[in-house]
């Protein structure tokens, strides 16, 4: 087993961070966003749970800097993925109107695992910054 790190290409919001902020770093915010995409939705605050694909996924927010950092991390006492890892999102504000945003997994992989899903795990991270920094732009506020 090996920790292997991913990066997401970096995204572009006409937003300040302290707009973006509050909807990333809570799980309940994004139910209107996810609730028809996958079965069993269920989310708090501080974390979330659904199913995708047959597979159960627990996630919970372990850190936040406001602003700048959510960390997310697999529940382990929800049960879930078999496999340990470590999201962030990351916010960097440029200017005013003009926020940087880049997702980055940490995740502990065999070779077998990094050999079949590790180039997934990479388009998946960028479709997915992609997808946030089209939303965000796409608010009227």
């Amino acid at each position: 087993m090996g920790l292997e790190k991913y990066e997401s290409k970096q995204a572009q919001i006409f937003k300040s961070a302290a707009r973006i902020y509050p909807f990333v770093s809570r799980m309940d915010m994004l139910t209107p966003a996810l609730q028809d995409k996958v079965e069993e939705w269920q989310a708090d605050a501080d974390s979330c749970s659904f199913k995708a694909k047959g597979f159960r996924v627990a996630l919970r927010i372990v850190e936040r800097e406001e602003n700048k950092t959510v960390k997310i991390t697999a529940d382990p006492e929800q049960g879930g993925l078999p496999i340990d890892f470590t999201f962030w999102l990351q916010l960097h504000e440029v200017s005013e109107n003009d926020t940087r945003v880049r997702l980055v997994l940490h995740a502990e992989l065999n070779m077998m695992m990094r050999m079949m899903i590790g180039g997934k795990i990479q388009g998946g991270l960028d479709q997915m910054v992609e997808g946030l920094a089209t939303a965000f732009n796409q608010l009227p506020f």
